[in-house]
């Protein structure tokens, strides 16, 4: 094997390695992300287009040339000289065999560093949604905690109003009743207020008639006779009181 496909061989290998590594299962897609951010990786970014442009180029420019290798030694035809060289045929499938594996070293090669771009790309894309999505899940883990919050102030509100226009409730029941008995009261004090004004009016009136009895008897009557009807009408008068005072 010459030392262009030694080195291809080796690339292809290398691969294979790069490729296997990338696909162990208990290496996240953001740990990765984390090691290709590193300060190298950053500072080689600079070129890694330029390199996959040119690897992809030097590899393509191979495999043509290993079709053509294997082009040419399949259609080479083994004549007379066989007879004369007996190793002719023998060296013919060799170098077949040299161009067929070259073919498919350079084949593989292109193929898996085609892949190894995608799957690097599909790592950073899925550690970014990895990301995103760890973000949006703590976003509607703290509006759901925000939610259940509101939803308990509600609740607790809710209970707080209830019991306070129970107790406004009652409150304006006790007023009423308050207010009811007020009224009854202010009723019963006008009623007694009108009884004991008639009362003295009747008084008034009473006192009134005593006094122009007093005076007529005391101008009709005789002197000796007026101190019994004074005393007479003394006893009426206080009579009069008495009966008065008991109607009260």
């Amino acid at each position: 094997m010459t030392l262009q496909w030694t080195a291809v061989a080796l690339f292809l290998y290398a691969e294979i390695v790069v490729i296997l590594i990338l696909c162990i299962p208990f290496i996240s897609a953001r740990r990765w992300q984390s090691i290709f951010q590193l300060r190298i990786w950053s500072w080689m970014a600079r070129f890694w287009n330029k390199v996959f442009l040119t690897m992809i180029i030097v590899l393509i420019v191979l495999f043509l040339d290993a079709v053509r290798e294997v082009r040419k030694y399949s259609s080479k035809e083994i004549g007379t000289d066989a007879k004369v060289q007996p190793n002719m045929f023998d060296h013919l499938h060799m170098k077949l065999f040299r161009a067929q594996r070259n073919l498919y070293i350079s084949g593989f090669a292109v193929f898996l560093w085609l892949v190894m771009k995608r799957v690097v790309t599909l790592i950073n894309q899925l550690a970014a949604v990895t990301g995103t999505t760890a973000a949006l899940q703590m976003q509607a883990d703290d509006a759901n905690k925000a939610v259940e919050k509101y939803t308990k102030d509600n609740e607790q509100l809710k209970r707080a109003t209830a019991e306070g226009m129970e107790l406004l409730r009652t409150e304006v029941g006790k007023l009423k009743d308050e207010l009811k008995s007020s009224n009854n009261a202010l009723k019963k004090s006008e009623a007694e207020a009108d009884g004991i004004k008639k009362q003295m009016e009747g008084l008034a009136r009473e006192y009134e008639r005593l006094g122009s009895l007093r005076v007529c008897l005391t101008e009709l009557e005789q002197p000796t006779d007026m101190d019994k009807n004074t005393i007479s009408i003394e006893k009426m008068a206080k009579t009069s009181e008495m009966n008065l005072l008991r109607r009260h």
